[in-house]
């Protein structure tokens, strides 16, 4: 139900269910808790990409699937999407978004708990659940809130309104909208960016920054310092500091 490949210390999970819009099913969803588990603890694994195969992103839960089931299952179905989402914010290194396609309901909270969302300028996206007679169960409430304001996010939840990429970027869901063709080139050129610096400092910067976004200020800085603390004897930084001092490209070893 997913593939993962992995790249010059870049990984790469797809959503393999191309025939049901990469929908989530429970099958698809164990499969990616796994995949995202064991990711995070791939030293040789700096940045993630997640994407879908064929021409969507993710459809959100599997409604076919869900019809199915005793309210029990039902209950459970939706508490795994929300773990699943937890554990790809939860994932240590930082994590892009290629959004080629459809992205609604779970697809897009999957998105939201990504560090930076790419789009592809024919997708489209939206927390659709209230037009079901439900709300976003998988964080969708309190991410986006947090993504683009309180008020912003009320409307499009409210509405269950269908964004383009390019609303979404006005919006301010996605940080780029790109040709279909140049999605996962601007994906993997992203990741390549990121990839070359110190694995150990990626790690902490976003422990900083997610701690600290949900904190005042005065704690964020005391977070902040704190993971800068867990850096100060690492080979990385004595190696960054000798590479800058001779001029040459830095070599990282993660420790």
């Amino acid at each position: 139900m997913i593939t993962v490949t992995k790249e010059a210390h870049v990984a790469t999970v797809t959503l393999n269910r191309p025939d049901a819009a990469n929908s989530l099913s429970l099958a698809l969803l164990q499969q990616l808790h796994n995949a995202f588990y064991t990711l995070s603890y791939d030293n040789d694994v700096r940045v993630v990409i997640v994407t879908g195969a064929g021409n969507q992103f993710c459809a959100g839960a599997d409604l076919k699937e869900r019809k199915g089931m005793s309210d029990v299952e039902a209950r459970q179905a939706i508490a795994l999407i929300g773990d699943v989402v937890n554990a790809c914010e939860a994932m240590s290194q930082p994590v892009i978004a290629a959004m080629n396609g459809a992205a609604f309901g779970g697809g897009l909270e999957l998105a939201l708990a990504c560090d930076i969302r790419i789009a592809s300028s024919s997708a489209k996206m939206g927390l659709t659940e209230a037009a079901l007679g439900i709300i976003p169960g998988a964080g969708g409430t309190q991410r986006l809130p947090r993504l683009i304001g309180i008020g912003r996010a009320k409307e499009l939840i409210y509405t269950a309104r269908r964004l383009t990429a390019d609303e979404a970027l006005t919006y301010g869901i996605v940080e780029y909208v790109v040709p279909p063709e140049q999605l996962l080139v601007k994906a993997s050129e992203l990741a390549a960016e990121m990839a070359s610096n110190a694995p150990l400092s990626l790690q902490q910067a976003k422990v900083a920054i997610h701690e600290g976004m949900q904190v005042d200020l005065h704690t964020g800085l005391t977070i902040e310092r704190l993971a800068y603390g867990r850096l100060f004897h690492s080979a990385d930084r004595l190696e960054g500091l000798a590479a800058f001092a001779e001029k040459r490209k830095p070599q990282y070893i993660g420790k």
